[in-house]
């Protein structure tokens, strides 16, 4: 791996599943993770669920309903890995078109800026990172990365500040702690 290119987390994983309910009691029950928020999602048109166990993390799984009963288990819907900078973003989105990917979809969560795309082979990919904002979830609207660091962060907090329930990262932090010990 060259040095220039550097390293992303594993942050979560996406699955569809058929029951949605059950699903997120059995993980709830066997694994102690907690709904930090759900809704329903335009893009894909699928009610979702997110969960944690860790109080630093929105997320660990995303549990999206609507798979097909034919599909056998659940399928994974995308891998997201956690990267430190929008320059890093921007590098990963690059790289990745320039490998072969396909499907590049900048988006803004809000309370993340993410990349999503598929890989050759058709696995989805996610690279994202933080921003200092949260709103509820799911959330998102186009990302524009030619705009500058300064440029997207400005539009992101006027988008969040117009959702009734916009907090900082650090209060949405606070309450998170709580949902996770409880």
């Amino acid at each position: 791996m060259p040095n220039s290119v550097s390293r992303a987390r594993l942050s979560h994983v996406a699955l569809q599943v058929r029951d949605l309910p059950k699903m997120q009691h059995f993980y709830a029950e066997v694994l102690g993770l907690r709904v930090s928020d759900q809704g329903f999602a335009k893009g894909p048109g699928c009610e979702m669920v997110f969960m944690s166990a860790d109080e630093a993390a929105h997320h660990q799984i995303v549990l999206m309903a609507g798979a097909p009963e034919e599909t056998g288990p659940a399928r994974v819907n995308h891998m997201a890995f956690n990267v430190s900078s929008l320059d890093e973003l921007r590098s990963v989105r690059d790289r990745a078109l320039a490998l072969g990917a396909t499907n590049i979809r900048p988006l803004d969560h809000g309370n993340a800026w993410s990349v999503y795309f598929s890989d050759p082979e058709g696995n989805q990919l996610e690279a994202f990172l933080d921003t200092p904002f949260h709103v509820p979830q799911p959330h998102g609207r186009k990302l524009d990365l030619a705009q500058s660091d300064c440029e997207i962060m400005a539009e992101t907090e006027r988008a969040c500040r117009g959702d009734p329930g916009f907090l900082s990262r650090e209060q949405w932090k606070e309450k998170h702690i709580v949902r996770v010990r409880s």
